[in-house]
């Protein structure tokens, strides 16, 4: 698709949870691109093999604080010191759109200073998000009834998955956004706080289907399931690794 249009793709390096983040996994990640033969983008791999990068996330701590300083003054955010249990507890059966859980809004107006250990959350007005996906078509959703106020720091330290490719498509001047189609769920949500950082025209997305197991089940590191080394372990050469990751289908034992 990119080729087609003639556009380039970032690689960027989403390691904005410190906890699950090795340097080790982002040099596999480079092999493993070399390996299915994609082309990879100079600006940005010569950026990231230089040496700290605004496409590594853990690099961008100067650029996200920043971010969050300006939210801050339009007075979006405020501290929130609720766990996900504690949510839970909370809203009892209130779990939507798979696993998700809706914040009900418990720190709203408690007034909480941002802090060590505390939690940052962004207001979402309640309104329906349209948009027109390239494989899955219309779509509306409700970011305010799926998901509530929005975390964009836990109480960790860690900036969150919403916040930082939201704010990166934008600084990287990213127009085409392709990914899988369970996260399909966090494109309105991404479309409204991108619109709280003065961007009114969104990326164009294209939710693809996933691979799954026997089981049914995407594939997942969590899970354990089957890597690409493992694949060209057992023979596999990278075009039919591509073909099976094209035709969204289940996996088969090599």
């Amino acid at each position: 698709m990119a080729a087609s249009l003639g556009a380039r793709v970032i690689l960027r390096i989403e390691d904005h949870d410190r906890g699950r983040s090795r340097p080790e996994y982002e040099k596999r990640i480079l092999e493993d691109l070399k390996w299915l033969g994609f082309p990879l983008d100079p600006e940005s791999l010569t950026s990231l093999e230089s040496g700290p990068s605004p496409f590594r996330q853990q690099d961008s701590e100067a650029h996200y604080q920043g971010v969050l300083d300006a939210l801050a003054d339009t007075g979006l955010v405020y501290g929130c010191t609720c766990s996900r249990a504690m949510i839970a507890e909370e809203v009892g059966d209130g779990i939507v759109s798979g696993q998700e859980l809706r914040y009900p809004g418990t720190c709203r107006d408690r007034g909480i200073p941002l802090g060590s250990g505390v939690g940052i959350r962004v207001r979402l007005r309640d309104e329906v998000v349209t948009f027109k996906d390239r494989f899955l078509g219309d779509r509306s959703q409700r970011p305010a009834r799926q998901c509530g106020d929005l975390l964009i720091r836990d109480r960790n330290g860690n900036w969150t998955y919403q916040f930082c490719v939201t704010v990166d498509d934008l600084r990287h001047g990213v127009t085409l956004v392709v990914r899988g189609d369970d996260l399909v769920s966090s494109t309105g949500r991404q479309i409204l706080l991108a619109r709280l950082l003065g961007r009114e025209s969104p990326p164009t997305f294209l939710h693809h289907p996933l691979v799954y197991n026997r089981e049914g089940v995407k594939l997942s590191k969590r899970d354990r399931s089957v890597t690409l080394r493992e694949l060209r372990e057992k023979g596999m050469s990278a075009p039919e690794v591509i073909r099976l990751a094209r035709a969204g289908g289940r996996w088969r034992e090599v």
